[in-house]
């Protein structure tokens, strides 16, 4: 059985793709619906589904946003009235973007890309990884380098020697292994999405953390975590409420 999250704002839409999927296939199961971004956040840091149906404009804001809060593997099949968000929809997980009104003939043809893409990894001991790793080939490869802009100087570093990143008052840096700092003309979303998620982990809103320099994460006020790391950093590294879950999972992989 496939299990189906539906993310919809619209009862009335919600129902009709819930009907929709029903009627395609048996094998699969919706069993849930959220309506806003807020929701979805927090029913995915405790659950987890097969698939995902997400209108893209919600009342709280863009579905996008969801992805970028929650770590997840999870297909997501975007519906919305809209046709720019197309190219977003494939930088989240997205394998198909389907336009309102919903035909059940364009549904259909979704649900049989998800499963030609889980008959094609099967033999994997972890397929959703290999989707996942196959989808970011396809549309956002991952940056091993950048050119770094520094007085009169450019040099080209390695992400792999960034112990982390780390933005206040607007002004971003990149602080390596070697004790070294550098500021660039990135935001700290657009550094993420360069940044291998296998190595590189946003904690909260100041900063993206290398796996290499964590030595430890400890329990923290109101079910945070405090993560010590083997470079003093500017502030303390706190992981939000939010993302603990996600951070802890992706600790173990």
């Amino acid at each position: 059985m496939t299990t189906v999250l539906i993310i919809e704002d619209e009862i009335k839409t919600a129902r009709q793709i819930k009907t929709l999927i029903e009627q395609a296939n048996a094998g699969f199961k919706v069993v849930h619906t959220v309506a806003s971004v807020r929701t979805a956040v927090q029913w995915l840091g405790t659950n987890s589904v097969n698939l995902i149906f997400s209108d893209i404009q919600l009342a709280d804001g863009l579905s996008f946003e969801i992805f970028r809060q929650v770590q997840t593997i999870v297909p997501v099949i975007f519906c919305t009235a809209f046709d720019e968000y197309a190219i977003q929809a494939f930088e989240s997980n997205g394998i198909d973007y389907l336009l309102k009104p919903i035909e059940q003939i364009k549904l259909d043809q979704a649900l049989a890309k998800y499963n030609n893409l889980s008959s094609l990894f099967s033999s994997a001991t972890n397929y959703q990884n290999r989707l996942q790793a196959t989808l970011n080939h396809l549309t956002a490869p991952y940056k091993t380098s950048l050119l770094i802009h520094h007085r009169d100087k450019i040099i080209p570093l390695k992400l792999e020697d960034v112990a982390f990143a780390h933005s206040e008052n607007g002004i971003v840096a990149l602080y390596t292994m070697g004790n070294s700092h550098y500021n660039v003309n990135h935001t700290l979303d657009e550094l993420e999405n360069m940044m291998n998620p296998d190595v590189f982990f946003k904690v909260n809103r100041q900063y993206i953390v290398n796996r290499k320099t964590i030595e430890v994460a400890e329990h923290y006020f109101s079910r945070r975590l405090l993560i010590k790391t083997a470079l003093k950093t500017p502030a303390p590294i706190v992981v939000s409420k939010a993302r603990t879950p996600a951070f802890i999972k992706w600790m173990g992989q």
